[in-house]
Formats: structure tokens, sequence, C-alpha cells
């Protein structure tokens, strides 16, 4: 112990910081919906969303505003709401209607979303929870056999009772009455346009599938018919055309989501949840009508001298990036490089840590306390940091620390699957958005009504209720949040003015990929493509996890030796992230999905 601790503190610590800014430009080199390298899709775990190709990507720069998202049709969209005026706000709501028609594997008003926004005006940080909460009539034993043992995930997911109440569009609809600019109805068009015309199937919607999320829309009608028409799969280039949406968002389009929590797109959801032919819900329409978005306080740290904000809980994203980013600043990663071996053995090994506490403490705070200012406390994350050894790999699963005296729970090690989309605009006031979307797994429960997709967000909660006695934090109880992994940020610069804007999807490795792109970012100096294109590596108190076929690879053997299992395979990132300068913006799209950067 007192050669770790000689180390840490000869490798040093750091300083403070607070604030925001803005500005933007770009080209739109074409509708490229992906080019380049073929990446096998072999795996010995599920993960439905998994990489189609590697794009490569050139940074872009702009000199006013910039919007960043997972297909070009939904960045287009997003840019023409600016040019026409908008703010990040407005663009934000017509590049989620769009996504939800061209990526609904990943997102859309069937699920939930977390959202940071930067006011430019007020110079303030607004944190929104629109995540999906459990219907009234569940019980903590939803997920259990008759004999009492959890059942399988990949058996609930499919179905209505893996449904929560959606959130999205009450997300969206709340931010655009507090901060919008443009009518509300001015902002469907294009995804109107698009349903009602048809866009071309990409690569990446046609090759999800191929895979599990595919086999499950085949277990119910609608689905099936809208995504394996005569049975056959969706191709890429195919012409597909969605009336249902139309009529769908023509409705929202003018009561701004009240028939869809109150009305008639309300009763299609209960029916379809409800009517299941696996797994029959028990969402009723009192659920839907009581959905309410919240706003949280946001999670912001210190690191480097820079001010890192994120979401708090129900989202663990927030104080698990800070976590880890707390503990590593204990330790000069500026002097190692990118390149070095011990820098990613201590990534790794704070990983851990940081997942350990996680998995114990954050859950939903409306139901238990969330002991954020404890976790994050400087003297707590300096005595996890020193539990570091800096020639050997901890023993998994690292146990939790005791950041407070007295601790009665036990923990959930469920880990998330990605079904999930980020967003990051600026636009040329300064305001600024950063919101991660998701329907949880690739294409949600397969349940398909009016035109969408519904969410399986409620088996993101622990299917086991207590443990030894000891109850665990993320139960199942009604009306209540699963716990995410989602980790929109910003981050604020030692001048106090707004510098990056980024998150990932990517299931509860999101908070692994956003912690090494801060790191990345503000340690290596990295431009945001440069910073975005590296190889991905990810520890969630368990093996570590290494994208195949990238040079992070150069790092397995050293820290094999060191005693950590390491499996090396496809890491699907979504990594859209916007720098701020004075006179411009730079933006940076991950190769790994179909997303684009555009500004002017």
């Amino acid at each position: 112990m007192a050669t770790r601790l000689v180390v840490i503190r000869r490798l040093g610590f750091v300083q403070q910081a607070v604030g925001p800014t803005r500005s933007v430009f770009a080209s739109f080199l074409g509708f490229v919906l992906l080019c380049s390298v073929s990446i096998s899709l072999a795996q010995t775990e599920i993960q439905p969303e998994q990489t189609v190709a590697i794009t490569s990507k050139g940074s872009v720069v702009a000199t006013r505003e910039m919007v960043v998202a997972a297909h070009p049709l939904a960045v287009d969209a997003g840019l023409k709401i600016l040019e026409r005026g908008g703010v990040a706000i407005d663009a934000m709501v017509a590049v989620q209607m769009v996504l939800n028609l061209v990526e609904p594997q990943s997102s859309g008003i069937g699920g939930g979303a977390f959202l940071l926004y930067h006011d430019a005006q007020t110079q303030s940080l607004i944190s929104l929870d629109g995540r999906e909460f459990a219907p009234q009539r569940v019980d903590e034993t939803m997920f259990l056999n008759d004999d009492g043992k959890p059942r399988r995930w990949v058996d609930m997911v499919p179905g209505g009772l893996s449904v929560g109440v959606p959130g999205t569009l009450a997300l969206m609809d709340h931010a655009h009455a507090r901060f919008g600019r443009l009518e509300w109805d001015t902002l469907f068009e294009q995804a109107i346009a698009l349903a009602t015309n048809g866009f071309a199937v990409s690569p990446r919607l046609s090759k999800s599938l191929e895979g599990y999320g595919g086999k499950r829309l085949q277990k119910f009608t609608e689905a099936s018919d809208y995504f394996f028409p005569n049975g056959r799969p969706l191709q890429p280039g195919d012409l597909l055309k969605n009336p249902q949406f139309v009529k769908t968002l023509k409705t929202i389009q003018r009561d701004r989501g009240e028939s869809f929590y109150r009305g008639q797109i309300a009763g299609e959801i209960v029916a379809s949840v409800r009517e299941s032919v696996l797994n029959a819900g028990v969402m009723d329409k009192a659920d839907l009508a009581a959905y309410q978005t919240i706003e949280r306080t946001p999670v912001c740290s210190q690191y480097r001298g820079h001010q890192i904000c994120g979401m708090g809980p129900p989202s663990s994203g927030g104080v698990t990036v800070a976590q880890i980013l707390g503990i590593l600043e204990f330790f000069n990663l500026d002097m190692l490089g990118p390149d070095h071996p011990m820098t990613w053995h201590l990534f790794v090994e704070a990983g851990k840590l940081a997942f350990a506490d996680r998995n114990l403490f954050l859950a939903d705070p409306d139901f238990t306390e969330a002991p954020i200012d404890a976790l994050l406390a400087r003297d707590y994350l300096r005595n996890r940091a020193a539990l570091i050894d800096l020639n050997s790999a901890m023993a998994v699963p690292v146990k939790a620390g005791t950041p407070f005296e007295s601790v009665s729970l036990s923990p959930d090690t469920r880990d998330g699957l990605p079904g999930t989309s980020h967003v990051s605009i600026v636009d040329r006031d300064g305001n600024a958005v950063s919101l991660t979307t998701t329907i949880e797994s690739g294409f949600g429960s397969g349940l398909f009504t009016s035109g969408f997709l519904l969410n399986n967000e409620l088996t993101d909660f622990s299917f086991r209720p207590q443990k030894n006695g000891k109850p665990v934090a993320n139960r199942v109880e009604p009306r209540k949040r699963p716990r995410s992994s989602m980790a929109p940020t910003i981050i604020y610069g030692p001048d106090g003015s707004l510098k990056y804007v980024l998150g990932s999807p990517g299931g509860s490795r999101i908070i692994s990929y956003v912690a090494q792109m801060i790191v990345a970012l503000i340690d290596f100096d990295m431009s945001p493509q440069v910073a975005v294109n590296q190889g991905r590596i990810s520890s969630r108190n368990g093996s570590v996890d290494i994208e195949k076929e990238t040079g992070m690879l150069a790092f397995a053997s050293t820290l094999r030796s060191r005693g950590n299992s390491v499996k090396e395979r496809d890491l699907n990132s979504g990594i859209h992230v916007i720098k701020v300068e004075s006179d411009q913006l730079t933006g940076g799209a991950d190769p790994r999905r179909e997303g684009i950067v555009l500004g002017r």
C-alpha cells in the first residue's frame, strides 16, 4: 500500500472550474450512408446493436451552429431548423422525430431520454429526466419465477411486461415550452415528409434485422409486417414509408402529445401492452396520464481544471463517469500519454471501483436516496484511488466502498444493452443540447403501435428485489424509473466557458465510452474526431472488454499479465461531440454508426 500511495502523490492531482460560451459551420458531403470496412458480426454475447461498418470520417468545422446525430437525414432536419432561425431545442425536436423514423432500433417516442441543456442567456445548466417509469400495478416479483428465482432476461424483453411508460415525447414538449423559439407545429415537417414519401433504408437498419432484435420483431404481427414486408427483411436502399407514423406525427403536431398521454394514442399503447401475445403487461391509461418530465440537479465535478457536468440518478451515468475521472485525477495521465499501457491499467481499475459503487448505491432518487456528494467527495475518491496497485489488477468483482458508515443494500449487477442514440447541438446563440435517447435493447420490446416501437426499459430493473436479506436499490416498484447508464455530458473550461458537448449510446458501457472520451479530450488534447476514432476499452467490474481490430488491442497482453480477463469484441459506441471555441465549433461523429456532423 505504501508504494501505491507514494506513486499516487508523485503522479499528482489538480484544480477547478465553472461556466459557458458559443459559435458554428460545415459542409454536407452528401448522403453517405455507409462505405468502407465491413466488420464480422459473430458474437459470443448478445449485443443487439452491433457495428455494421466502420466509416472513415473527417473533422468538421463551423462558425455559427452545428448538429451531430446518428443519421444524415436527422442531422439535415436539425440544421434546417437552425437555418430558419430556430434554437438548439427546436432542432432537437426535429432530429428526434426523424431518428424515430430512420433509426427505429435505437430511439423514439416509445422510449425515454435524458437532456442536458446549456442556456446561454442565463448561463445556466438544466437537466431534464424523461426516463420511462413502471406502471402502478407492477410489483417487485414481476420478473421472478414461481420458485422465486429470476427469470431469464432474454425471455422477458419481448412483449408488454417490459414496457415502461414512455417519456421522450413529454421531455420534448417540456423542453420546447420552456426554451423553444419556433412554433411547435413547424418542427415536424421533415419527419412527416419522410414518413409520407419514404426514405432509403440504411445498411445499419437492414443489418440490425439479422440479429436478436430482428428475431424479436418477427414474434409480433405489426412489427413483422413493417420490418419484414412479405416475409423479407428490409434491404439497404429499400424505400420505406410509414403512414401510421404520419398520422401519429400530425396528431402530436396539433396537440403537443395530449392524445399520446391521455387520448387515442394512449389507448393504442395500452392495448398493445396488455394484449401482447408474449408477456402481456399491466400498463393502463392512468399510467400514461400520470407521466411527468422531472427537472433534476445536474451532477458536476472538477477534472483537470474543467467542470464536467452529467445526468444524475435515475441515470448512473453522470455519477459513475465523475467517479472514474475523480479517481484518475490522482494520476498524471498527461505524462503517461495514450500509448502507455499504464494509462489503460489505471483506466480499467478506476472503472472497476466506480462500477462497484454504481451497482450498490444508484437508483431512482425518488425511491432510494443517492449519496452523490459522499461518492464524489475528494477524500473518498483518494481512498478508492489508493486501492489501485500499479503492478496488478484488482480481483473482480471489486467491493463497493463505504462513503458513509451504514450500508444495508445488496448490489445489482444488471447491465443494460444498447438500443440508444446521442444528439449534440450548438446554436448561433451559444445554447447547447446534449441528449441521449433510447428504447433500451435494439428494437425495444418488439411491440409496434401507431407507427413506432415501444421500449423494453423495465428490464433495466434488477430482476432480484433482494439478496441475503438486503434490498436491491434498483428493484422494481410502481411508478419507479429504472436505473440507466446514459451519460449526456457538457463540459466547461477553466475560464468557465462552454467547451464540449458530448455523449454516446452503448448500454452500461456508455459510462466507459464517455469517460474515455473525456480523458482523450482533456488529458491528451485530442481533436474531437481523433478522440472519437480511438479504439474502445471498458471495465464494468468484471472482464476487460477491448474493441477488436483496433489499436487498443496493443494493451491486451499487458492487461492480461496483470491478472485481468480480457475479451476482444465489438464495442458499438456512437459518440457525438462538439468542441466550442470562441471563433469556431469542431465536431466529431462516431465512425461505428451512420452519424455525421453538419454546421454552418
